[in-house]
């Protein structure tokens, strides 16, 4: 499913400073690294904000151990260093700024606050009670910054439960925060990066704690405990070595339910990799303890060898149907609902679990032979399918709505650039579709879409691209600053379009674009999109107009003591509770613009 200004000099400079880390950078790297637009890595402008020991930590037991495993230990040190333009050990994060008078301060959940990813298990991402109304937007001004150190990207949502911030980060790291001034009450670091939306829930047992689910890209779903941050279990929910967990896990009565994304799209580019063994899965887990209650993959046949690619290496099958998103929760019908990726008859797909058991109870398929992976636009094809998908997933999770008369419906978002309505009452049939994109491998729906039980909100992506040519330096692809974008709103009975608003132009920032593949939130009377350009934009729901515009792709000053910077919004949305808008800013990959800062707007800035 997903998505740095490439900073030529920079990268020359370092070329002539250090031969070695250049030359180890050329011979491992740079087939990926330098074309960033058009695969999953980061750009070396977006590297160059993280920290050496950091890439250090992501060859030998992240998320690129398997690329780090063929380096030395002093190699993957210095191809760090090169990147970074820093030390090991040269720059560590200030981490006694900023920190809460009483970290022992007590919390208690609120109801009037935002948790999880949607904000409740029908995930329509609307704010109720939003403490803000439309006609405070002209007035909100920034009230405070906090920064994620070591990082190119902001791509984990925040939470807000009980006056407290719970957000996840890139550099592993879980904070806890005080809602209305930023201070720290305490972090926690994952085995590896964390981009999951946190969700806190109350758990009764020997007494009564208030936990924090969250899972990493590495498969491994956590309960904190929410007030002091002590780790109280760690599963590892799917062993295959490239399984991840990118959708928030849902609670629900006292059980865990986390969706797996298989992860071997960005592996299938290596010519060598025996392509693709690994299945999306949804478990379930005791919220209480951890343990497994059952687990049921997308895709039931378990993989075998199926032929040989044209590199002389054996090809898998049949894997796929991740799951990128929220599961939605059905309370009625006890039923939990999931939107799949490529490539089978369960793959592009809205499919319905029962809650009780696992058991698949049915599977709306809307996109068929939709067979992909990130070796179909790699320097190397030898691992794309001979018929491939033009990738045209469900990466955002399916929303539940109550229709007229008794009738229900499941409003489904898809990087085909189609919304779709389906009547989760009678096995997923379609009631309406309608068109708000061209669609493609990043363009289309991405991240979701919102509802305020009249029109569903849909943020139009279609990223495009240019060429251009770094001669020696490699190269890349970089946005296009005149295609994407656009937010329209449907009726949720009959998909019609209320209206449709056009992207505002790029002006003239560099690498800009105006796509809007971030997910949208709404309050009452308002819709807020975040787009790739760096911009938040609050839309009327009555006409589609502009009412506010914040532009956060510069430097910031933060309550933790650092100096970080805004940029594009890819991922989450904004999180809105109490009379304050929170808001992750920055995504380094996929032609974005690199940030690694939280912000945080209220009325005046008080």
């Amino acid at each position: 499913m997903h998505r740095p200004v490439f900073l030529l000099s920079a990268l020359a400079l370092a070329y002539a400073a250090d031969p070695d880390g250049a030359a180890l950078y050329k011979q491992h790297c740079a087939a990926c690294h330098d074309v960033s637009g058009q695969t999953r890595a980061p750009g070396p402008a977006a590297l160059r904000q993280m920290s050496p020991d950091n890439i250090v930590r992501t060859l030998e037991s992240g998320v690129m151990k398997e690329q780090g495993a063929s380096l030395s230990a002093a190699e993957r040190r210095t191809v760090a260093e090169f990147l970074t333009g820093k030390n090991i050990g040269g720059n560590p994060a200030r981490a006694n700024i900023g920190l809460c008078a009483d970290p022992n301060a007590p919390f208690s959940p609120t109801t009037t606050g935002w948790n999880g990813w949607g904000s409740d298990v029908a995930n329509t991402r609307y704010q109720p009670k939003p403490g803000l109304t439309a006609a405070d937007l002209p007035k909100l001004k920034l009230k405070w910054a906090f920064a994620f150190p070591n990082t190119f990207v902001a791509f984990g949502q925040p939470t807000v439960v009980g006056g407290r911030i719970f957000v996840p980060s890139a550099n592993r790291n879980i904070y806890s925060l005080d809602a209305k001034s930023g201070c720290q009450y305490w972090s926690f670091q994952a085995e590896t990066p964390v981009r999951t939306a946190i969700s806190i829930a109350t758990i009764k047992g020997a007494g009564t704690r208030q936990i924090a689910f969250f899972g990493d890209q590495r498969a491994n779903a956590y309960a904190l405990d929410a007030t002091s941050g002590e780790l109280l279990w760690k599963t590892h929910v799917e062993d295959h070595p490239h399984a991840k967990i990118v959708g928030a896990p849902q609670y629900y009565e006292g059980r865990l339910y986390v969706p797996v994304t298989a992860g071997e799209e960005g592996p299938a580019m290596n010519p060598r990799y025996e392509c693709c063994s690994a299945r999306g899965a949804l478990v379930a887990l005791d919220a209480a303890t951890g343990k497994q209650i059952w687990k049921t993959y997308t895709i039931a046949e378990e993989p075998h060898v199926v032929s040989t690619s044209s590199a002389g290496t054996k090809m898998w099958g049949p894997s796929g149907a991740s799951i990128w998103s929220s599961p939605t929760i059905d309370v009625q019908r006890k039923l939990i609902y999931v939107g799949t990726d490529p490539a089978t008859k369960t793959s592009d797909a809205v499919l319905a679990f029962d809650m009780d058991t696992g058991k698949i109870v049915w599977s709306k398929q809307l996109t068929e032979s939709d067979v992909f992976n990130m070796a179909c636009i790699g320097p190397s094809k030898a691992s794309c399918p001979e018929k491939e998908g033009p990738d045209l997933d469900i990466g955002a999770s399916p929303i539940l709505v109550n229709l007229a008369a008794g009738k229900r419906a499941l409003l489904v978002s898809q990087k085909s650039g189609i919304a779709h309505a389906l009547d989760p009452d009678k096995n997923g049939e379609i009631l309406w579709q309608s068109r708000v994109g061209r669609g493609g491998a990043l363009g289309g729906i991405q991240w979701g879409s919102a509802t305020d039980s009249k029109n569903m909100y849909v943020p139009v992506s279609d990223i495009a691209f240019t060429t251009m040519s770094f001669g020696s330096g490699g190269g890349k692809l970089v946005v296009d600053p005149k295609a994407g974008g656009g937010l329209f709103a449907l009726d949720i009975a009959t998909g019609k379009k209320a209206w449709a608003s056009a992207p505002p132009p790029c002006g003239e920032r560099l690498n800009c674009s105006p796509a809007q593949s971030a997910a949208i939130t709404v309050i009452p009377g308002v819709v807020f999109s975040g787009s790739v350009d760096g911009h938040l934009r609050a839309y009327s729901t009555r006409d589609g107009s502009v009412i506010w515009d914040v532009d956060t792709a510069h430097e910031f000053t933060t309550v933790n003591g650092l100096t970080a910077k805004g940029g594009s919004m890819d991922g989450p949305g904004p999180t809105i509770a109490n009379g304050i808008l929170y808001l992750d800013s920055g995504y380094g990959a996929w032609g974005g613009l690199p940030g690694n800062v939280m912000l945080a707007f209220s009325v005046d800035g008080k």
